[in-house]
């Protein structure tokens, strides 16, 4: 069994509120769920209206497709023209982690 994980540093455009980051943070989230079957979930940095944090993981007994869903993923976060993708941190678990 392995496990993947992602942890997203975004960066919002023309985000003045956190209702307005909001927004934009809850349909990403949901597209990765709805898309990739992840588990997906803002984070950190709820107090901050210009910025987030993002995290995914998924559980699987292969790790190319883990790692090609993980990929899927990230193509896919960066790919949104509201957010800037700062920086991205992945990591592999495996049964001996």
């Amino acid at each position: 069994m392995y496990v993947g994980t992602l942890s997203f540093d975004l960066l919002l455009g023309d985000v003045h509120s956190l209702k307005e980051k909001r927004s934009v943070v809850r349909p990403i989230v949901a597209e990765l769920q709805r898309k990739f079957s992840v588990s997906a979930a803002e984070l950190g940095d709820q107090d901050l209206h210009r910025r987030a944090r993002i995290g995914v993981a998924l559980v699987s007994g292969d790790t190319g497709f883990l790692s090609d869903v993980l990929d899927r993923c990230e193509r896919l976060v960066a790919a949104r023209p509201e957010v800037e993708l700062l920086s991205v941190r992945r990591r592999l678990h495996g049964d001996e982690d």
